[in-house]
């Protein structure tokens, strides 16, 4: 019988930060054997590939935060690579839109974070010149993100781990396979899957909607739960779609963890208007009704589940109403493009984004990402962590080094 393969990392989780992790080892450490394994037959099949295909530009962000240093980082290093290997993207700006003089105060905050966060190339703008970038908007002003753009995601992912076995061909990228469980021992981990082993001496997990029931069955006291929000898109129809150039945003709520309905240009030249925000019944439900009798039960038992909806609950009845109502969610198109019809909007698709729910309903808005019980753990990495995925994968890296004590 042959002797079985021992990776040195294995990685869980083939979406973006898994397959930019992935990557960022093995180029440091060519002579590494990296093994990553994904559950879905194809990469990049939950969050990464159901998002709005933005390159943020990391104007939200709290200065200093994981968030703000990762996504301009991340941002620079994602176009050069896009650059390099031909992934469909574009550079093409976008506008964050004051509707009424309410919005104001926290645009200029806005703005004050991207100053800070060092985006280049940002602007405050008039009406005028609003509408100038974006001529069916409406609104009293603005910011220009001249830096923010598009891309396809999933074409990226699969670069990246395409990379991993050009670099080292004993690495191996897995799909269709769950990881079940581990068995530790002093030097090495045996990985169960749902159809094989595997022995590694050292683990990562990139499990984003997944990730703190892989951390609880590798031993890990996690007392935060993730939560499941479904964004849903609509499409605009070809009679519309001279109406949005590029990107239009709206002037966030600050007290809501998203970034409010915005119009994004992808890169196939479609128009997408979303997402809402709706607590999901399913972790990996793209549906309305999908429903899963374990995701519910653990979101409903969780005392911070609770928290939260107490704490916004005409913000989570709004959300609601807006999914089933196509006339709801014209009607908030309509704040910054009022020309829009109900025959200029066709329903899309939907998105779930994960976030790790403090007990207190806090929904931990920077990155965590920890070593523990010899392993590293991507705790929460919720938007703008597919931008920010290479600089992540760069401090992933860093932090094996130190703790696998790689050489």
């Amino acid at each position: 019988m042959p002797t079985q393969e021992i990776y040195d990392i294995t990685i869980v989780g083939g979406g973006i930060v898994g397959a930019a992790t992935a990557y960022k080892i093995q180029l440091k450490y060519p002579s590494l054997k990296v093994l990553l394994i994904e559950k879905e037959a194809k990469l990049a099949d939950h969050q990464t590939g159901n998002n709005s295909g933005v390159i943020h530009s990391g104007l939200y962000y709290k200065p200093g935060s994981a968030k703000a240093k990762t996504c301009v980082d991340g941002r620079k290093q994602l176009v050069a690579f896009a650059q390099k290997y031909n992934i469909s993207h574009d550079v093409c700006g976008k506008v964050v839109v004051a509707v009424d003089e309410s919005e104001l105060d926290y645009m200029d905050k806005i703005f004050e974070n991207g100053l800070a966060n060092n985006t280049e190339g940002i602007e405050k703008i008039d009406a005028k010149k609003l509408k100038e970038i974006e001529p069916h908007v409406k609104g009293i002003a603005g910011i220009w993100v001249p830096c923010t753009g598009i891309i396809d995601f999933r074409a990226a992912t699969e670069k990246m781990a395409e990379l991993v076995t050009e670099i080292q061909p004993k690495s191996k990228i897995v799909l269709g396979e769950e990881v079940l469980s581990y068995n530790k021992n002093d030097a090495t981990t045996k990985v169960n899957t749902s159809k094989n082993s595997y022995i590694t001496k050292n683990m990562i997990f990139c499990g984003g909607l997944q990730a703190d029931r892989l951390a609880k069955k590798d031993g890990v006291d996690l007392k935060e739960k993730v939560v499941g929000f479904r964004g849903d898109y609509y499409e605009l129809t070809e009679q519309a779609k001279h109406k949005v150039k590029n990107l239009i945003y709206p002037i966030p709520n600050p007290k809501f963890p998203f970034l409010g309905v915005h119009f994004t240009r992808m890169v196939t030249g479609d128009i997408e208007c979303g997402p809402n925000a709706v607590m999901t019944f399913k972790r990996e439900g793209y549906g309305k009704t999908d429903f899963s009798l374990r995701d519910t039960w653990d979101a409903l038992t969780y005392c911070g589940t609770w928290r939260l909806l107490f704490k916004n609950p005409m913000f989570a009845l709004d959300e609601y109403r807006r999914a089933f109502s196509k006339k709801l969610f014209l009607k908030t198109l309509q704040r910054m493009i009022p020309s829009l019809t109900m025959d200029d909007i066709k329903p899309g698709r939907a998105g779930v984004r994960a976030m790790l729910l403090s007990q207190d309903g806090d929904t931990r808005d920077d990155f965590r990402i920890e070593y523990k019980n010899k392993s590293i753990h991507v705790l929460n990495a919720p938007s703008p962590a597919a931008t920010a995925c290479l600089s992540i994968g760069d401090e992933i890296c860093n932090m094996a080094t130190t703790h696998f004590k790689l050489s």
